[in-house]
């Protein structure tokens, strides 16, 4: 019986079951957030139990609630004059193993539950890296789809005008996310240099000739299928000549693409928000050229590949229902539901790597876990993006700059020991429980670190 200050449990889900229901008590009307604790609580909970030191100091409880969630309003104006009103946020979850580290998010979805949900698995995934990161979120509800660059530039500065009052290099270091690239780390980072007069590492994503980090648009793209290789490797297999779908068509997306071509795989579906295609050929070479160039610069649709290189266009679907042996969701939460897993299941898919963060829903996961389909979660999965992060940091104290090859073996190195640390806890006469592993081992780092502390 573990003893604990909510009560006597006989049973991990016993546990589980209340420690549930007290979140959702104190967190009402967060779904996000509620789902990704319980991914997290229903692996690392049972080895709670055999370990009595993590309920002795409620480290759970702790890790469950950000350090502060701080919210702001943004005011700017547009190209007509009219002034527009929108929501700030900045989570700080956790600083035990470093600055708080997340991206930030610029989407008009973005709320509290989400941010949180997103933060609560950035202890996770920054754990994992080895890197001395701790873990951040935030953003705004501002959609810069259809904004001028002047009034994205407007936007940014009012943002980082009051985002500046809570970062710094050795405090909390943002990051890029949705809708936040290149362009928009520049605008804010130029403001919080012009507030502050100090040219400081104090956002990651930055251009190359002020601070950024080679190969940092490629690595969660190229981090998810480096993990991915991994797992094959370590049941005597790779990627190459593996048939691969891919929902989403951004960064992670097309760089995930020209990782697994690399390979020796063949990518044949991407997609966005209007559908998905489907190149029996192929998409690589000068059709990935293509859709870069179409995502990136003319932030046009996915049907204009299937217009000019004659594919089907299937609009409003997702790809999981293309036969395949590796899918790859690199979209975003929650796009492979129960019916979907299901459907990717009967069509062959032996390993399911989540490019995304959680588009899985636990149904789905719970449903590949019973039919022995290989799972790669996000935490562990898409690290490769906040790693480089990490490395930028790295740089930048370090006033020094690694070549694109030296990042790049970096970001290899850093996958095979999330590799290694998920096996060691999720290995069992099974196979490898990778979302147990990835949860146990993330989790112990940061709960050391929590309880050398001391209460607090």
């Amino acid at each position: 019986m573990a003893a604990h200050l909510y009560g006597d449990y006989t049973t991990p889900q016993e546990y589980i079951d209340s420690f549930m229901a007290d979140l959702i008590r104190r967190n009402p009307n967060e779904p996000e957030f509620h789902q990704a604790v319980k991914e997290v609580v229903e692996s690392v909970v049972p080895f709670m139990f055999e370990h009595q030191e993590y309920f002795d100091k409620c480290v759970l409880e702790r890790m469950t609630e950000p350090d502060r969630s701080i919210i702001f309003r943004v005011c700017w104006e547009d190209d007509k004059g009219k002034v527009h009103v929108n929501k700030g946020y900045r989570v700080q979850f956790n600083n035990a193993i470093g600055p708080y580290k997340g991206g930030l998010r610029f989407h008009p979805t973005v709320n509290l539950s989400i941010l949180k949900f997103l933060g609560f698995e950035q202890q996770f995934k920054n754990s994992l890296t080895t890197l001395p990161m701790g873990a951040g979120k935030g953003g705004s509800d501002f959609d810069p789809k259809g904004r001028s660059d002047r009034e994205i530039m407007r936007f940014c500065q009012a943002y980082m005008t009051e985002l500046s009052k809570y970062i710094g290099e050795n405090m909390d270091v943002p990051a890029g996310d949705i809708c936040v690239g290149g362009k928009e780390i520049s605008y804010m980072f130029g403001q919080y240099k012009r507030i502050n007069d100090n040219f400081a590492g104090i956002l990651t994503g930055k251009g190359i000739s002020f601070g950024g980090s080679l190969i940092r648009t490629e690595a969660t793209g190229y981090g998810t299928v480096y993990f991915v290789e991994n797992m094959l490797n370590h049941i005597g297999d790779s990627v190459k000549g593996k048939r691969c779908i891919i929902s989403g068509s951004g960064n992670v997306a097309q760089y995930a693409a020209k990782k697994i071509n690399a390979l020796g795989g063949k990518v044949v579906t991407l997609s966005d928000s209007s559908g998905y295609i489907l190149d029996e050929e192929g998409i690589e070479g000068e059709k990935l050229d293509f859709v870069i160039d179409l995502k990136t610069k003319r932030k046009g649709r996915i049907k204009e590949y299937a217009d000019k290189y004659g594919v089907p266009f299937f609009p409003n679907e997702r790809p999981w229902n293309v036969p395949a042996d590796l899918a790859f969701p690199c979209a975003t939460q929650n796009e492979i539901d129960l019916d979907d897993a299901k459907n990717l299941v009967a069509n062959g898919i032996k390993l399911v790597a989540e490019g995304a963060n959680m588009p899985s829903t636990i149904e789905a996961v719970h449903y590949f876990n019973e039919h022995n389909v290989m799972f790669a979660p996000a935490k562990a999965a898409n690290a490769g993006g906040v790693a480089i992060s990490g490395l930028e940091m790295s740089q930048n104290s370090m006033r020094i700059s690694w070549t694109s090859g030296e990042v790049d073996t970096k970001l290899q190195e850093i996958m095979k020991s999330i590799h290694s640390q998920c096996v060691k806890y999720g290995e069992s006469d099974r196979g490898v429980d990778y979302l147990k592993g990835a949860n146990i081992a993330g989790f112990v780092k940061v709960a050391d670190a929590m309880m050398a502390y001391g209460v607090m």
